[in-house]
């Protein structure tokens, strides 16, 4: 497999990660489809990458049903159980980035009029 794709050990997740969202999730219905490793790995890689949903890999399976799968995930918050639980127990480590727009260089002409915009507002004479 690939590294880029799958970048978390099938053996990885069967072991810390599965549990978990078996634990979170209430299945009604018909089974998933799209295996809990592969939507895993999916999410990683568009959160990652930052691509759009619609441009992921076909490898991953059918995009819609990934982001189903992720919102639904998302309004439980079970990725941030995860994330909370693997670094509590010491097998990942989270580097997070919070970044403003002050801090990023543009263009010079990419910040508006200099000075700001000049309206002149005419007074009605009677």
């Amino acid at each position: 497999m690939d590294q880029r794709l799958f970048p978390v050990s099938s053996n990885f997740f069967q072991k810390e990660i599965h549990p978990i969202i078996e634990k979170n999730y209430i299945w009604k219905g018909r089974p998933p489809v799209i295996s809990h490793y592969k939507v895993f790995c999916a999410i990683l890689y568009v959160l990652r990458t930052g691509i759009p949903w619609r441009d992921l890999p076909k490898c991953y399976g059918y995009w819609h049903t990934i982001y189903q799968r992720f919102k639904r995930g998302s309004e439980k918050g079970i990725w941030w159980k995860i994330l909370m639980l693997l670094q509590q127990g010491k097998k990942i480590t989270m580097n997070i980035v919070i970044s403003d727009s002050s801090t990023f260089k543009m263009h010079r002409h990419g910040g508006g009029l200099k000075g700001g915009s000049k309206v002149k507002v005419k007074a009605k004479e009677e």
